[in-house]
C-alpha cells in the first residue's frame, strides 16, 4: 500500500509522461511520410547498435524471473536473442515499408446543396500500451504508433523492465537524430499497479488503452479503465480435424499449430477430431505430438484409443496452455465441434481440417472468432505474417479492430466539408 504522499508524486509523474505524449502527439500529426519513415530507419538502426545494451538488460530480467522460478513459456516470452532482435528491427522496417493511412480520402460525396465531404483518416492521438514481459510489444507498439502519427505512452511488466528501458533508450537515441520528437515515445518505469490505474483514467491525456497479455490483466484494464479500450484476446485456439480430412496434412497443421512456439497466444490448445477418423489418424497424430514433447490430456474416448495420456478434466477445455500441453477430445460431427468452440474459445483463432468444402463453408461461417482457417495452422494468425509488418496486438472483440492489429487500426477518422457559403435553412 502506498503512502499518500507516494501515491500522489506517482501520479503526478504519469500524468507527466502523459501529458508530454500528448503534445508530441500533437507534433507528430504535422509530420510528413518521409520524416516518419526516416525516423523508422532510425530507430530499427538504434536496436542492432545498441543490442549489446539491450541483451545485457535482458540477462538481467531473464536471470530474475529464472531464479523466481518462472515457467519455460515465460521465460521464452522474455528472452532476446542476436537474432531476436535482428527480427524486431526488420519488423520496424517492414512497417517503414508499408503505406501511411494517414490522411487518407476514404470517401467522397457531394451533398443535394452542393457541399462536398470527404471522409479523411487521421491520429487516434496518444495509445497507452500495457503489456506483460513480450519486449518486442515495446517496439512493434513504438514502430506502429509513430507510422500512424500516434504517441505512445508504455507501461510493460516489472520482469522486463530492464529489457523495456534498453529498448526504449535505444529507439528515443535513433528519434533523436530524426525530425520526429522523442517524446513521442513514452515509458513508464514505476512496477506499482497504481501507475496503470492512473494511466488508464487519464482521459484528458490518453485516447485509447491497448492491454495485451493474461486474461487477469485484460479483464482489469477492460473493467477500471476510464478511457476506450481494444481487448486483445487470451487465445485458448482449436484445430478441427473432419472426417474428410487429408491426414498427413492435418498431421502436419496440428504438429505446427501446438509446437512451433507454444508460449504465444495463436499457438493451438485444444484438439478436436471427428468420431470416423480418430481410430486410424489419432494415434499416429498423438504420437508425432509426443515426441515433440506434448504432454497429451485426452477425452474418455481419446483415453481408450491411446491409453498412455492424462485424463481431461472439464478445466482443460477451457486453459490457454500456453506450453506443451494439449486437450484432445473425440466429436461426432462438425457441428459439435462448432458448439464445443462456442462454449469454450476465447474468439481468437479457430482452424478446420477437411477436403469437404461444404464442411469447410460451415465452420467458416458459423464459428465466432477474429480469424478462422481452411486447412492452415492458427500459428498463422500474426500481423507480421498479414502483411501488416508488425501488429499491437490481436483483437478478440468486434469493435473498431478484430484480428491481427496493424496500422489501420491505429486510426480514426473525420468528416472534411468544402462549401460555398452553403448554411441550414
Amino acid at each position: 500500500m502506498l503512502s499518500t504522499d507516494t501515491a500522489q508524486a506517482l501520479k503526478e509523474w504519469v500524468a507527466t509522461q502523459a501529458q508530454a505524449a500528448k503534445v508530441a502527439a500533437r507534433e507528430l500529426a504535422r509530420k510528413t511520410s518521409e520524416e516518419k519513415n526516416a525516423a523508422l530507419e532510425l530507430m530499427a538502426a538504434s536496436l542492432v547498435t545498441r543490442q549489446h545494451e539491450i541483451l545485457q538488460a535482458n540477462a538481467q530480467d531473464v536471470s530474475r524471473v529464472s531464479t523466481a522460478g518462472a515457467a519455460k513459456s515465460f521465460i521464452d516470452r522474455l528472452t532476446l536473442t542476436p537474432a531476436r532482435i535482428q527480427s524486431i528491427a526488420d519488423g520496424v522496417r517492414a512497417v517503414m515499408a508499408l503505406p501511411d493511412p494517414i490522411g487518407v480520402t476514404q470517401e467522397r460525396w457531394q451533398l443535394r446543396n452542393g457541399v462536398l465531404v470527404e471522409r479523411r483518416s487521421v491520429p487516434l492521438g496518444v495509445i497507452a500500451m500495457i503489456y506483460e514481459a513480450r519486449p518486442n510489444v515495446t517496439v512493434d507498439a513504438a514502430a506502429l504508433a509513430l507510422k500512424t502519427s500516434n504517441a505512445v505512452v508504455l507501461r510493460g511488466s516489472a520482469d522486463a523492465l530492464e529489457s523495456n528501458r534498453a529498448i526504449v533508450a535505444a529507439l528515443r537515441e535513433g528519434l533523436r537524430a530524426s525530425e520526429v520528437p522523442a517524446e513521442a515515445i513514452q515509458l513508464i518505469e514505476s512496477v506499482e499497479h497504481a501507475s496503470v490505474e492512473y494511466l488508464i483514467r487519464m482521459r484528458d491525456a490518453i485516447d485509447l488503452v491497448i492491454p495485451r497479455g493474461g486474461a487477469k490483466l485484460i479483464q482489469t484494464v477492460v473493467e477500471s479503465s476510464a478511457v476506450p479500450v481494444i481487448e486483445t484476446g487470451v487465445g485458448n485456439c482449436h484445430v478441427y480435424v473432419d472426417e474428410a480430412a487429408q491426414q498427413e496434412m492435418a498431421t502436419k497443421i496440428v504438429v505446427n499449430a501446438k509446437t512451433q512456439r507454444p508460449s504465444v497466444c495463436n499457438a493451438a490448445e485444444t484438439l478436436l477430431v471427428h468420431t470416423d477418423v480418430a481410430p486410424q489418424w489419432l494415434p499416429q497424430a498423438l504420437k508425432a505430438l509426443q515426441e515433440r514433447g506434448v504432454e497429451i490430456r485426452g477425452c474418455t474416448r481419446t483415453c481408450q484409443l491411446v491409453p498412455d495420456i492424462e485424463s481431461a478434466s472439464e478445466q482443460d477445455w477451457g486453459t490457454e496452455y500456453l506450453e506443451l500441453i494439449m486437450a484432445v477430445k473425440i466429436v461426432e460431427d462438425v457441428q459439435e465441434a462448432i458448439e464445443h468452440i462456442a462454449q469454450y474459445g476465447t474468439r481468437h483463432t479457430e482452424s478446420i481440417i477437411t477436403e469437404n468444402e461444404e464442411t469447410a463453408a460451415l465452420f467458416l461461417d458459423q464459428v465466432d472468432a477474429a480469424v478462422v482457417y481452411h486447412n492452415a495452422s492458427t500459428r498463422l494468425t500474426d500481423g507480421f505474417v498479414f502483411g501488416f509488418g508488425a501488429e499491437i496486438g490481436i483483437s478478440t472483440q468486434k469493435m473498431h479492430a478484430r484480428g491481427p492489429m496493424g496500422l489501420q487500426a491505429l486510426t480514426s477518422y473525420k468528416y472534411v466539408g468544402h462549401g460555398s457559403g452553403q448554411v441550414i435553412e
